[in-house]
């Protein structure tokens, strides 16, 4: 297991995450997604630590704050050292019926962090991040909040999810003119299937210097192996009840053709390869993979183990792109135009 800096700061994450959306169950939603209880929660925290995992995230919404709650218990139960461990947890989603029960607001942040460090069992948290964008609260608004929070010592760095670029920038911007902390990681989903965020989100990661962590790295399931064109998935599996992230069908299933291949060759499964295709690309920071048993995890864990040569990266690349669309191709236009002039006025002085 690798380990790879969060971004533009000196924490260092393991390459993989461990994401406990599947810890605890309940009604609608969380039942669907899965229903880990304690005993299976400690099983799979232990398992991952064992692999060299040191990166474990979660949220308050997960379960109504009870994935919060296991995954804190599974740390006290099985002794682990607070300062060997990075966690990470989100605030914004509906925690209550009041007014102020949701969002990014000064009073949500500060009753939501106090709330996530008592169900987490610990007196801080290594990175706090806004679930979700509020178009109600300034932005300047969550990002004092945040400030205040890592002063006091409750949050070490603060980071956003399903966030837009010009949202992120924007936020970067104010934090460096006014000091406050800054923004630094953006949660978002990326796969092979779902490369959107490369239009305009990832350059903007990369120039800014903001880590990448990448939530459902296998499209819920959709390229776990299970589904493909005259393959149903099973009944049991998440997509089959939950269909979700959407994506581009026909474009998802040539990427499983094309992975289907790599994998039998090497004796691995397809999930495998399309989360080792993910490992592969330079702005992510670590991809975060979720379980309910711990054959899934230890599948899931060998993709740290695989390295995709410039073929196969070329062919899925292929098989995985996206429509080209304005502004992108009169960029990439215009961009091409000087660096060939840069490379003529090189070889001039040559």
């Amino acid at each position: 297991m690798r380990h790879r800096p969060l971004g533009r700061t000196g924490l260092f994450v393991s390459e993989m995450c461990l994401g406990t959306m599947t810890f605890g169950g309940g009604a609608g939603l969380w039942a669907q997604i899965g229903a880990v209880q304690q005993a299976e929660a400690d099983a799979l925290v232990s398992q991952a630590l064992d692999a060299g995992i040191n990166f474990i995230d979660t949220a308050d919404i997960y379960s109504a704050g009870l994935a919060e709650q296991i995954t804190g218990q599974a740390l006290r139960n099985l002794k682990v050292p607070r300062d060997s461990v990075v966690l990470a947890t989100k605030v914004f989603g509906d925690m209550g019926t009041g007014a102020n029960a949701r969002g990014a607001s000064r009073q949500h942040i500060l009753d939501g962090v106090r709330a996530s460090l008592k169900r987490l069992h610990t007196d801080h948290i290594d990175l706090y991040q806004i679930h979700g964008f509020d178009p109600a609260t300034p932005i300047e608004e969550t990002l004092r909040a945040l400030d205040q929070l890592v002063r006091q010592g409750d949050v070490r760095y603060v980071g956003v999810s399903n966030w837009a670029a010009w949202q992120v920038a924007k936020a970067l911007g104010i934090s460096e003119r006014l000091g406050l902390a800054h923004i630094d990681s953006l949660q978002a989903y990326y796969t092979l299937a779902g490369r959107d965020l490369e239009r305009e989100i990832v350059p903007m990661l990369a120039s800014e210097g903001v880590g990448l962590l990448v939530w459902s790295p296998l499209a819920g399931g959709l390229l776990s192996g299970k589904f493909g064109r005259d393959q149903p998935g099973d009944e049991d599996s998440r997509r089959s009840g939950f269909d979700f992230p959407p994506v581009n069908r026909e474009r998802a299933y040539d990427c499983i053709d094309a992975m289907r291949v790599m994998a039998t060759a090497r004796g691995v499964s397809v999930a495998q390869i399309a989360l080792a295709w993910l490992l592969h690309q330079p702005q992510v920071s670590s991809v975060i993979i979720g379980a309910k048993r711990p054959d899934q995890l230890v599948d899931n864990l060998a993709a740290t183990g695989i390295t995709l040569g410039a073929e196969e990266l070329r062919q899925l690349d292929e098989v995985s792109r996206l429509p080209s669309e304005y502004p992108g191709w009169m960029l990439e236009r215009q961009g091409e135009q000087r660096r060939q002039q840069l490379r003529d006025a090189r070889f001039a002085r040559a």
